[in-house]
């Protein structure tokens, strides 16, 4: 695997990440970033407001209810909450945040950028941890490759 970008190597260096998004539904995006953070030895958090469990574990409303620190939040939800959930990291002190991407809009906010940006945060805009925990699968090392053509992953 190629080397991976210093502002993705800072990000996957807290050893406590919250996932945004992560649904009752397991086929949702938000999930598979859950699982494969966790597989990937992580301790993951998960963010729903409209749950109170997911994947069998307990599931926080927002990043204001986690009782311990976490050390990044990653960003699989609608880019409506995100000016919020920056927010939210500006107050527990959340340094690192990360808004998934592969197409599209995904969970990019550009007011949510900006407002982490001005804030000092560690911002990644765009791309997904599974183009980076190893053991990394075919379809990310092509949508890494390919993302990473048109200049949409992070460097």
């Amino acid at each position: 695997m190629a080397t991976i970008p210093a502002v993705v190597a800072q990000f996957l260096a807290g050893r406590r990440i919250a996932v945004a998004g992560v649904s009752r539904d397991s086929k949702q995006t938000a999930n598979g970033v859950y699982r494969k953070l966790l597989a990937s030895g992580y301790q993951v958090v998960p963010l729903n407001p409209n749950a109170t469990e997911v994947e069998g574990v307990r599931c926080y409303p927002d990043l204001r209810s986690v009782p311990e620190p976490v050390d990044g939040l990653m960003v699989v939800a609608h880019p409506r909450v995100g000016l919020e959930l920056v927010r939210q990291c500006a107050e527990r002190g959340v340094k690192q945040v990360w808004f998934h991407r592969l197409f599209g809009q995904g969970s990019v906010a550009d007011e949510a950028v900006r407002e982490a940006r001005a804030r000092g945060m560690n911002c990644i805009v765009g791309g997904c941890p599974l183009m980076y925990c190893e053991p990394v699968d075919v379809g990310h090392r092509c949508f890494r490759w390919l993302l990473g053509l048109q200049g949409k992953v992070p460097r």
